[in-house]
Order: C-alpha cells, then sequence, then structure tokens
C-alpha cells in the first residue's frame, strides 16, 4: 500500500503494519512521519527499538541478526533501518526480502530512505516491503502551494495570520519546511493570541535576515569561501538550527548532481536553472567540482546527519564548516 503524509494518521489509527517504508527528501516532514510511526509502535507495546545506519560497509546480516534476537525485558521489538543512498545492492536487496518475511506483530521495520526513482520503486525488494507494510511517499511542497502549507502549521500551533503575512513567510522561507516550521515556533513564544498581521511576521522573521542559508549557499557556488564561512558562522550566532543549514547544503549538492548530468545531455542551462541570476553561480560550482567530487560532498553530508542525530562523535557545525568550504572549492584541513 502507498499512501502520503496526510493519510499516516488514519492509518495508523485503524492499527500497525509489520513494515513502514518512508521516502522522499523533506527532512521535516518525513522526520513527522516516523515520529508518528514510532509513537504508534510504542502506544502498541513495542518496547524495544534499535536503529541500525547502512552505509557502503555495512554487513546486512545485521539485519536479520538483528530480527532475530529479542531482549528478555521486550516482547515487541521495532528495527528502524536508514539507508542513505537508497540502493541496497544485491546483498541488502536480498536481506530486505528475506526480512519482509519475519516482520509481523512482534517485528516491526521503520525503513527511512531518500526519494526513490521509478526503477527503484518497482524494484523487487520495495514490492516485497509492500506486500506486508505500507510506503509513504514524501513529495517537496511546491512554491505555489507554500502559503497553504503554512496557514495549516499555523492553525495546528493555535495561531493564524492575515493572508499577507502568510506570503511574507512564504517568501522568507523559499520551500525551506523545517525553517518554516522554526519560524512558526518562533511565533508561538511570542503568546500573542491576535491575528499575526503582515507587520507582526516582519518583525518576527527580520532577527534571521542578515545571515539567510540561501546567501550561504550563493556564496560557495560563487566560490567565495571566506563569505560562505562568515554566513555559517552568523547563522550559527543567531540559533539558526544545524539541520536546516544541513538540508540546504545538500540539496544544492544534490541538485548540482542532476543538472550536471542533465547539461552533458545536451540540455540548456536555462531551462535546469530558471532563475537567471542563478545561472552563473550553477555554471562556476560546476566548472571546479566533478561529479565524483560532489557524490563525496554527499556523503560527507550523510556523515554530519549521523553526527546532528548523535550516531557519531563530531561537531555537527564542524562538518558543515567543511561542506561549506569543499562546495566553494576549498579543501579543508
Amino acid at each position: 500500500m502507498r499512501i502520503n503524509p496526510r493519510q499516516l494518521q488514519q492509518s495508523l489509527s485503524k492499527g500497525l503494519m509489520p513494515i513502514y517504508v518512508v521516502t522522499g527528501d523533506e527532512p521535516l516532514i518525513v522526520q513527522e512521519c516516523c515520529d508518528s510511526i514510532r509513537a504508534a509502535a510504542r502506544n502498541g507495546g513495542f518496547s524495544e527499538r534499535e536503529l541500525l545506519h547502512a552505509e557502503h560497509s555495512f554487513d546486512w546480516g545485521q539485519l536479520l541478526s538483528s530480527a532475530g534476537s529479542m531482549s528478555l525485558f521486550a516482547e515487541k521489538k521495532i528495527i528502524e533501518l536508514r539507508l542513505p543512498g537508497g540502493k541496497p545492492g544485491d546483498k541488502g536487496s536480498k536481506a530486505l526480502q528475506e526480512f519482509a518475511a519475519l516482520a509481523g506483530n512482534d517485528l516491526l521495520l521503520l525503513l527511512v530512505l531518500p526519494r526513490l526513482d521509478r526503477s527503484q520503486l518497482n524494484s523487487k525488494w520495495i514490492k516485497a516491503l509492500e506486500q506486508n507494510g505500507v510506503l509513504i511517499q514524501v513529495w517537496p511542497v511546491e512554491a505555489a502551494e507554500m502559503p497553504r502549507w503554512i496557514h495549516q502549521r499555523l492553525r495546528a500551533a493555535g495561531l493564524d495570520a492575515e493572508p499577507e503575512a502568510i506570503q511574507i513567510l512564504a517568501d522568507r522561507v523559499e520551500g525551506n519546511l523545517l525553517a518554516a516550521s522554526q519560524e512558526i515556533e518562533k511565533l508561538k513564544l511570542l503568546g500573542s493570541d491576535k491575528l499575526i498581521t503582515a507587520d507582526l511576521m516582519r518583525d518576527a522573521v527580520a532577527s534571521s535576515a542578515r545571515y539567510d542559508v540561501f546567501n550561504l549557499i550563493d556564496r560557495a557556488l560563487a566560490g567565495d569561501a571566506e563569505g560562505a564561512v562568515k554566513t555559517l558562522q552568523g547563522l550559527r550566532a543567531e540559533g539558526v538550527e544545524a539541520p536546516v543549514v544541513l538540508w540546504a547544503l545538500a540539496r544544492e549538492i544534490r541538485s548540482l548532481l542532476e543538472i550536471g548530468e542533465k547539461l552533458d545531455r545536451g540540455q540548456p542551462i536555462a531551462r535546469l536553472v530558471r532563475i537567471p541570476k542563478r545561472q552563473p553561480l550553477v555554471q562556476s560550482a560546476l566548472a571546479r567540482l566533478t561529479p565524483a567530487r560532489l557524490e563525496s560532498l554527499l556523503l560527507r553530508a550523510r556523515a554530519v546527519d549521523t553526527a546532528i542525530k548523535g550516531g557519531r562523535d563530531q561537531d555537527p557545525w564542524i562538518g558543515l564548516l567543511e561542506l561549506a568550504l569543499n562546495l566553494s572549492g576549498k579543501r579543508s584541513i
């Protein structure tokens, strides 16, 4: 069964499935889907949780071993498997198909991975998981949908706002759902039970206007390493969360890979980058960053994500600094 995030709560209310696959590139919605599944699992008696990260050197035997080992103090177990590359390979595909037959009332699998393409969605391992579970596809919120999405989030937070105020926030975050959610949390802290006006919204979001995360991206693309580092330091000083910065950097790296591939096929830059002023920035970055280098940066971004989640003994901001420097064309020490 395939559903979208809006249908998840209704699905969970009907009972837990043995397998949940959450796929998409919107970190906020992916995280919220996972939180809902974990909460439902805890309420369903799944008191033990094991987290596995399937990186390149991952031993897929661990997955089946984890399925067979239950704690003496837990009757039900949830295994959360993160597959940042999105492709399990032959060994992983076989292990996931075997696991699909093991999951049941006492064993639940939560598989988290980036957006899957059509061939991956039609693969044997996805089909096997779908037969016994639910696949939640997280799609990006388009620019035209952002005001409606923000209004819904405001109402859910017990707030309301003028249409102009909503549009100001939509323009400010430029599609970054994590940043929008963070701004809404700031509005809640104002403690106002009145309608949020355009003036109030401008004042509320002005505090982070000096160091914009998208300004960081543009400076890095332009090869302005010093400017990128200053912007990154400013973002940290203003309290911008590390996941927001990582989201922007990782999204840009993936975008460069995709654009570079299409340029090699002969597609024009004007079709691939709609905003004219960004076209020379993208071309400048692609001139100095090879596909192999961009793939390496994605691996670094995944390591930073692991550090943010506490799975790696490293300051995430050091990893973000390295990413910003590398994207600017500078090699970190």
